[in-house]
This record gives structure tokens, C-alpha cells and sequence, in this order.
């Protein structure tokens, strides 16, 4: 009877036009779509975000991996699911700042089709050279370089990849004449640098640290802006002399754009609790990731700086994919 009344209560509320009561997010499995394999950087710091996500939202928290196209695969899913905070994309500089200007067309518009929820973190890059070149500092490096125009090469884990922009900021900051060399991937990039076929490289702190601590290769700075606790004793790029220069690899969450507004201050808040809790801010560190966090609409203005910044040395050193 009660089961019944309740019933005739809710069609009297429709009829009327009284609002029914409101369904409570989330209520179901939320997908968590991650752009690179299983195991890299991204998708190990997806799935620790998300294991915290399950307890702070009551909710399975489910990775998805979409590889492919410097993430853009991952992107264009995230953007034609419902808006409904039940998909995530966990996100990166690449996606976010730089494929709208590597690609010729992107099948979806980053800045309008995606919603920020909060930067998680930044991890720094170092510059790392073959201790062959016998050269001790940035200075050393870039004169070595002006010395042997068109001699020396750069590597990276791929065309358009962090690795590769910070390169060619490199270059162009200090005026260079040096060579780029793409991998499909950071390893067999690291294996040659180390084998001396070719002689720098910007890395992350994580992949290069085992190679510096075992002399294989020297570091000689970060790209963050100040010293990074994942490398203190090393100068920052700007301490070498370069203005303003900072080049990381970085990652957020997003949603599809027009997700409520309430909906993304709940995962905002959810991350930021994730974020602050000390056993993941240590694992994260293990993975040379600065947390960040802060809320969406200084994420937005990050995303933009960075979309300016990256846009403008894209088409400068004349970088296209496809």
C-alpha cells in the first residue's frame, strides 16, 4: 500500500509539474578513459587517482584504456559521452595544449568541447647528455653546440611529444643549430643517448634518475620553473640562463564540455581530497608528479597560458603531424 501510495505521489508531482526528487551523483560505475597503454606514466597515475575516486565518490571508478593518436583517440571518445560526470579523461599537455596545433584536424575542439576539473600535477623534465660531450653546465652546452652548428642531435619519445617541445624550445631560446631525432617511445631514446648515437635529451626525472645515479648519463637541468624536489641539487633551465623557460609533462582531469557545474565541483572536491591524502601524495612522488590540484577555473587558465605558449613554438619550429 505504501509502495503504492508513493507511486501515485510521484505521477501527482509530474502531473502537476512539481520537480521529482533529484537523482544523487554518482549513483553508478564512473569510467575513467586514459589516452596512453597500460603501465606508462598516465595510466599508473590514473589508476591510483582512481582507486582513491572510489572511496571518495561511493563508486567503482573504472580505467579505460583508449591509446592512440598522441591521445587524441581517447579525447574524441570522452567528448561524445553524455555529460553526466559518469566519464572522466584523465588528461595531458598533449592533449589539452598541443595536438590542436600539431594535428591539421582534430576531430574534437579541446578547449570547447572538454571541461576543466583540476590539474593534478606537473611532472619535471631534465636535460640530460651523453657524458662523452665533457661539458659540465647549460652554458657549456649551448656553446658547444654554436661551435658545431648542425652537429648535434636532441631525442625524443616521439614527434609532438613533451620531450620533443622542450627541445625545440631549447633551440630556439638559445639560437641553435641542433638536430632532432624521434623514438617510438623514451626507452630505445635513452638507450641510444646512452649508447652516444645521439647526444641530449629532455626526459622525465622518473625514466632518466636510474641512468644519472649510475653515470650512464650526466643532468645538467630541470624545466621547472624552480628547483624540483625530485632533483634538488640540479639548477633549473632558467638558472642556466634561459628566460622564462619551463617545459613539463603534465596532467588533469577533464570532463565533456556542459557537464554540470555542480556534477564537476563534486569531482573537484573528491580529487582534491584523493590529492591531499599522504599515502598518495608519496606515490605520486614516486613518480617524480608534483601535485598541483586548485580548482577548475585556474586549471582553464592554465590550460590556456600553456596552449599559447606551445602554439606559438609549434609554429615557429614548424612541427606537423598528419
Amino acid at each position: 500500500m505504501l509502495a503504492r501510495r508513493g507511486l501515485i505521489g510521484l505521477a501527482i508531482a509530474t502531473a502537476v509539474g512539481l520537480p521529482a526528487r533529484a537523482e544523487v551523483y554518482p549513483s553508478k560505475p564512473v569510467r575513467l578513459l586514459v589516452a596512453f597503454p597500460p603501465g606508462g606514466p598516465s595510466d599508473v597515475l590514473a589508476r591510483i587517482v582512481g582507486q582513491q575516486l572510489n572511496e571518495e565518490l561511493g563508486q567503482p571508478v573504472v580505467v579505460d584504456n583508449r591509446p592512440g593518436a598522441g591521445g587524441n583517440v581517447a579525447a574524441e571518445i570522452a567528448v561524445k559521452q553524455t555529460a553526466d560526470g559518469y566519464t572522466l579523461l584523465m588528461a595531458n599537455n598533449s592533449i589539452l595544449a598541443a595536438n590542436a596545433f600539431l594535428y591539421r584536424k582534430l576531430p574534437f575542439n579541446p578547449s570547447s568541447d572538454l571541461a576543466p576539473v583540476t590539474l593534478i600535477g606537473r611532472q619535471p623534465n631534465v636535460l640530460v647528455i651523453n657524458p662523452s660531450l665533457r661539458v659540465g653546465s647549460v652554458a657549456e652546452l649551448i656553446a658547444l653546440a654554436k661551435g658545431r652548428p648542425g652537429q648535434l642531435i636532441f631525442g625524443s619519445s616521439g614527434n609532438g611529444t613533451a620531450a620533443h617541445l622542450a627541445g625545440e624550445l631549447f633551440r630556439l631560446k638559445a639560437g641553435l643549430d641542433i638536430v632532432h631525432a624521434a623514438y617510438p617511445g623514451v626507452a630505445p631514446a635513452l638507450s641510444d643517448l646512452v649508447g652516444g648515437q645521439i647526444h641530449m635529451m629532455f626526459a622525465t626525472s622518473v625514466a632518466a634518475t636510474p641512468l644519472m645515479k649510475s653515470g650512464r648519463l650526466l643532468a645538467l637541468a630541470v624545466t621547472t620553473a624552480q628547483r624540483s624536489a625530485a632533483a634538488s641539487d640540479l639548477p633549473t633551465m632558467q638558472e642556466s640562463g634561459l628566460a622564462d623557460f619551463e617545459a613539463t609533462t603534465w596532467h588533469g582531469l577533464v570532463v565533456p564540455a556542459h557537464t554540470p557545474a555542480s556534477i564537476i565541483g563534486r569531482l573537484n572536491a573528491a580529487t582534491l581530497s584523493a590529492l591531499h591524502r599522504p599515502s598518495v601524495a608519496n606515490r605520486l612522488a614516486g613518480l617524480g608528479v608534483e601535485v598541483v590540484g586548485g580548482t577548475p577555473l585556474e586549471f582553464s587558465h592554465y590550460i590556456k597560458a600553456e596552449s599559447t605558449k606551445w602554439g606559438d613554438v609549434i609554429r615557429r619550429a614548424g612541427i606537423r603531424i598528419g
